[in-house]
């Protein structure tokens, strides 16, 4: 694997500061406990912020993510060694059907396009034991939350360790049906004091119950459970997150 998608080792330390640990690393943590998972992969681990705070005595934890940069800061954090860093994407992942929990935070399955995401979901259920299970979350089309993306809505500038920094996000293309499913294309803005933009750009994919149910059930998953939110929420019309537990049907 040669491209990085997220090469840059300056922004790479400021990742943990915008996305620290919550609610959600709660809920996965819970569900580690919940299951009395032994063998758990974190697909898109990023940093392995939550990754490494899964650790537990008789755990084996695997952290896979697509990103030289990424995998680096996670190796340098407090308690790294304690896990198994691959470089890699779902093909990564070896069939080995003895997985008990596979997770992908931080809306990361949202960058799998559909043919792509159809192969991670089979490549999972490949690794997971019968009755393991696959947990992820993903953003709700109906909450069409793309639309604040804009420079008038998220510029802002503040104090780092590379100096000041102006930021903002602006969504540059999308393709979405009438339910709101599809992708959004948009760029991040990093401008540094000396006016140098490091621009990232992303594209996610917006998917509704029934898209991710079908695409889950087609890999061999049963028991597709689709939360409104963290706390077991039903999904509605204003849900912003759904968030998505499936069991191996082996």
């Amino acid at each position: 694997m040669t491209h990085d998608p997220y090469g840059d080792a300056d922004l790479v330390e400021l990742y943990d500061i915008d996305n620290p640990g919550g609610v959600d690393h709660e809920f996965y943590r819970a569900l580690a406990d919940e299951i009395d998972a032994r063998r758990i992969l974190d697909l898109g681990c990023g940093t392995g912020l939550l990754t490494r705070s899964l650790v537990a005595p008789g755990r084996e934890v695997t952290g896979v993510d697509p990103s030289t940069t990424m995998l680096d800061h996670a190796r340098r954090g407090p308690g790294a060694e304690a896990v198994t860093w691959v470089l890699g994407d779902a093909d990564a992942i070896a069939p080995t059907a003895d997985l008990d929990l596979v997770l992908c935070t931080g809306n990361a399955i949202m960058h799998l396009d559909p043919d792509a995401l159809q192969a991670a979901f089979r490549r999972v259920a490949a690794a997971l034991r019968p009755g393991g299970v696959l947990a992820f979350e993903t953003r709700h089309p109906a909450a069409a939350e793309w639309r604040t993306w804009t420079r008038e809505a998220t510029e802002g500038t503040r104090e780092t360790h590379l100096g000041p920094l102006r930021e903002w996000i602006e969504v540059i293309r999308t393709d979405l049906d009438a339910a709101g499913e599809g992708v959004v294309v948009f760029d991040a803005h990093n401008v540094l004091a000396d006016g140098t933009d490091r621009v990232f750009t992303s594209e996610l994919w917006f998917r509704g119950v029934g898209t991710v149910s079908t695409a889950l059930t087609a890999a061999g998953f049963e028991d597709v459970r689709i939360d409104g939110g963290w706390s077991g929420e039903p999904v509605g019309d204003n849900t912003r997150l759904l968030v998505v537990r499936a069991v191996h049907g082996g």
